[in-house]
């Protein structure tokens, strides 16, 4: 069965003029960097997610500093996915889902969109128990009355706020994870046994370690991510008058995506170290409790270190949920060919607001089930790193299509690294089984 339509054939298509410039001048200036980077910095700060700082803090715990090799390995390839989605919406003003529709056999489309719905879903009821976790370390409520105001919350801004309006000022709720970078200044750091650490890979080959790297791999490299970057892509090409997409634009939108998930990377390193140095050395392996996990950040914040977790979970919390749930609303949309995209109005998408508000619901409700918040984290995180590989194999042969980008297909770089991405991420889980 081919994969492919044999005589498909898509002009590689617009970009307004005014992203690509306000891309450029951010590749070239830092003043402004929030407000004039794009899509691709928006993609950064939802990947450190609650389960993402769940996840990193458990396994610098529980490991220590044995795997912060990760995060020098793990950043070319996360470039090389969203490079990759990103260049597919630029390039054709579609979103994932759609090519995926017209490129390849029915069941693939229904498989790819059953893996992303459930893995965002679990990262949805994880991120919003933590976050009713988290406001309780503040707040004496039950998580319960948290979690259904949050949902709530942002399920509204989500169908009323323009989704790129909202976002930035979530976006500075990123800036709390700096705190995990100021704690190395001021606790007792084995600098020389960190660098070894991080530039000489060095672990063992048992079930323990092989999740952790699933993990660690899953919520840095995740589905979501993946359905978001090209959809928002187009979406920034949907906003104003239109060019032809030129080497240029290309360019800018590298930076962008590098920019985004260097910040992501860069934050996953300080929390493996700072757990690893603060909570990994006291002999806390296991966090258990969102309190548990704020005792990191207490070497500089003290008594402030319940606030400065809480408002780091609550704010990217608020974040990346509506990332979660727009990347569902997306793929659907797509795949039954409705109308779709943050930037129209409910009445014009009522199935794609539909899906965002079902998401959040069927994610409140697993919830209900009493899941302990940062162990959901964690399996949220494995749970995206099995779902990844079969997702980016579809990234791959898209991206490498001369059909679908014609001459701004792909080079083997970004191709090669993507593919890494999708062969270790088969290869962690598969250990794991083995060993386990």
């Amino acid at each position: 069965m081919a994969l492919e339509c044999q005589n498909a054939r898509v002009t590689p298509v617009v970009e307004p003029e005014v992203a690509a410039r306000r891309r450029r001048r951010g590749s070239m200036r830092g003043h402004g960097y929030f407000k004039r980077l794009g899509p691709g910095i928006v993609t950064g700060a939802a990947d450190d997610d609650p389960s993402g700082i769940g996840t990193y803090s458990q396994v610098g715990a529980a490991q220590g500093l044995s795997l912060l090799w990760m995060a020098p390995f793990l950043l070319p390839l996360a470039v090389g996915v969203q490079e990759s989605t990103a260049r597919l919406g630029l390039v054709t003003g579609k979103g994932l889902g759609t090519l995926i529709r017209e490129r390849f056999p029915r069941w693939v489309l229904i498989g790819a969109v059953m893996l992303l719905a459930s893995a965002n879903t679990l990262n949805i009821a994880a991120d919003l128990a933590s976050m009713g976790a988290a406001l309780r370390l503040l707040v004496p409520v039950p998580d319960g009355v948290g979690v259904v105001v949050f949902a709530a919350a942002m399920g509204v801004a989500e169908v009323v706020v323009p989704y790129h309006r909202y976002s930035r000022v979530l976006r500075w709720f990123a800036l709390s994870l700096v705190a995990y970078v100021l704690v190395l200044g001021v606790v007792r750091v084995p600098w020389s046994t960190v660098a070894a650490r991080t530039f000489v890979p060095r672990f063992h080959f048992d079930a323990t370690t092989m999740l952790a790297l699933t993990a660690i791999a899953g919520t840095t490299i995740s589905p979501y991510l993946f359905f978001w970057q090209a959809s928002e892509e187009v979406e920034e090409s949907n906003d104003g008058p239109t060019a032809p997409v030129d080497r240029p634009h290309l360019v800018a939108m590298r930076f962008d995506v590098f920019a985004g998930m260097l910040s992501g990377v860069v934050a996953m390193f300080a929390i493996m170290c700072t757990a690893a140095v603060t909570l990994g050395a006291s002999g806390s392996v296991n966090i258990g409790t969102a309190e548990q996990a704020a005792k990191a950040l207490e070497p500089l914040a003290g008594s402030f270190a319940k606030l400065l977790f809480s408002v780091g979970i609550v704010g990217l919390g608020l974040l990346a949920v509506p990332v979660l749930a727009g990347s569902t609303a997306y793929a659907v949309a797509e795949a039954l060919d409705w109308n779709e995209g943050l930037s129209r109005r409910m009445k014009d998408a009522r199935g794609f607001y539909a899906v965002i508000i079902g998401s959040m619901a069927i994610g409140l409700a697993l919830v209900g089930f009493g899941v302990n918040p940062i162990r959901a984290l964690y399996l949220s995180a494995i749970f995206n790193g099995l779902t990844a590989p079969p997702l980016i194999l579809l990234i791959v042969i898209l991206a490498r299509s001369r059909n679908v980008l014609g001459e701004f297909r792909s080079g083997w770089v970004s191709i090669v690294a993507t593919s890494i991405a999708g062969i270790a991420m088969t290869i962690f889980p598969l250990l794991a089984i083995l060993k386990s």
